[in-house]
């Protein structure tokens, strides 16, 4: 038994760097634990062959499961940290604006963080979970924001799983369409 999940704390979906405020924001989880059993693997096509059996457990009286964090890598302090009731499972991207958008929530929204406080400046639902790496992009003058929705693979997976554990059903429509949004006052 372990604390947090293979799945948990921070796992494939990239952090971002921000030179000016000097912090890293990371895609976290937490409050799900896994516990794994190794067994004798029989090969089958077409079918999981890791010699291994295991689960998820909800950590006794979570509150959330997801977390965007802000680390000052000059300090080794946790500057802030944004909680999601759901887990994140969402790429993330910082502007020299001083703005953090991080997507990979069930709920489908697309977020937009002050980067100093953690403050929500603004969110748009999507059609699914945005899992896609948001890119930032200048076209004469003007600031956009490009990322791909679509939940799907490893998202889809650890919905299951922390649905199995806390007793839900959580659907998340399949997407695959590219939403573009253009930054007002130059990027800020």
């Amino acid at each position: 038994m372990f604390c947090p999940s293979w799945s948990g704390a921070k796992n494939w979906p990239p952090a971002a760097w921000n030179p000016d405020t000097r912090l890293l924001y990371i895609p976290a989880n937490e409050n799900t634990c896994s516990h794994l059993e190794g067994v004798e693997a029989e090969y089958r096509p077409g079918r999981t062959f890791m010699g291994m059996e295991g689960g998820f457990v909800s950590r006794e009286g979570a509150d959330h499961y997801g977390e965007l964090q802000a680390w000052n890598l000059d300090t080794r302090e946790k500057v802030w940290t944004v909680e999601f009731e759901r887990k994140l499972w969402g790429p993330v991207l910082t502007t020299g604006g001083g703005l953090v958008f991080v997507g990979g929530t069930s709920d489908r929204y697309f977020r937009a963080f002050d980067g100093a406080t953690g403050e929500l400046l603004w969110r748009q639902r999507t059609n699914s979970g945005v899992t896609g790496v948001p890119t930032s992009f200048e076209v004469d003058g003007v600031q956009y924001i490009a990322v791909q929705s679509g939940w799907g693979v490893d998202a889809q997976r650890g919905t299951n799983h922390l649905d199995g554990a806390i007793g839900t059903n959580t659907y998340v429509p399949q997407g695959g369409v590219l939403w573009v949004f253009a930054l007002p006052n130059g990027g800020r």
